[in-house]
């Protein structure tokens, strides 16, 4: 989802133009600087640890390239080697996205990512329920048995709106152009639009991690 344009009816567009031919092709040789990926001229906050690979995958609840992505993704992070640590970062291009990134993280700060990121995704996108607004969130999150007083609470709470500062902050070292996007130890980026497919995304990532270790 590029950040100038937020219509679903442009992201569908956009994912119709990428074609298997393009995997194919990139299968082929390794991944470009400059083509497939670019590397930041000044690095990004990381927060993985010494000997630690971070890898931060840029999302948003409502685009719909991100949904489409989200299983492979998931299939991808809980397989990660031991070295590389994974983290999900909510953006907002504009100001109606901060619900949602708040929406990331009370599930995150109530421990209920596993059950609930999902979720969010199918009651958007399947149930058509756009969870935009903090009232529609609040009575969603209700009907899914979470302790909406408690969700509340963490919601509103000062660490969630340090996270979604921090997130915000992330976004704009690593110049996110557009969603599902990815940055890999501070030091690259890359997106769809680059490598061609989410699939070649992860195939560039995984050359990024393994050149990251070579030093």
């Amino acid at each position: 989802m590029n950040r100038r344009d937020f219509s679903l009816a442009a992201s569908t567009a956009a994912a119709s133009a990428l074609t298997l031919s393009t995997s194919a092709a990139w299968a082929q040789s390794a991944p470009k600087e400059g083509k497939d990926y670019i590397k930041l001229g000044k690095p990004a906050s990381t927060s993985a640890g010494a000997g630690k690979i971070e890898v931060v995958e840029f999302f948003w609840y409502s685009c719909p390239h991100c949904n489409a992505f989200e299983p492979t993704f998931a299939a991808w992070k809980n397989s990660a080697p031991a070295d590389v640590v994974v983290h999900r970062v909510p953006v907002a291009f504009n100001a109606s996205f901060v619900p949602q990134q708040k929406l990331y993280y009370a599930f995150e700060g109530m421990n209920l990512l596993d059950t609930m990121h999902a979720r969010a995704f199918h009651a958007i996108h399947v149930e058509r329920n756009r969870l935009a607004k903090d009232e529609d969130i609040f009575a969603w999150v209700g009907k899914q048995g979470v302790d909406v007083a408690k969700f509340k609470e963490v919601y509103n709470s000062f660490t969630v709106s340090n996270q979604v500062r921090k997130a915000s902050q992330l976004q704009q070292e690593y110049d996110v152009e557009g969603v599902p996007a990815m940055g890999v130890a501070g030091r690259y980026y890359t997106d769809g639009t680059k490598a061609g497919n989410m699939v070649n995304v992860l195939r560039v990532v995984d050359q990024l991690i393994a050149a990251t270790r070579k030093g």
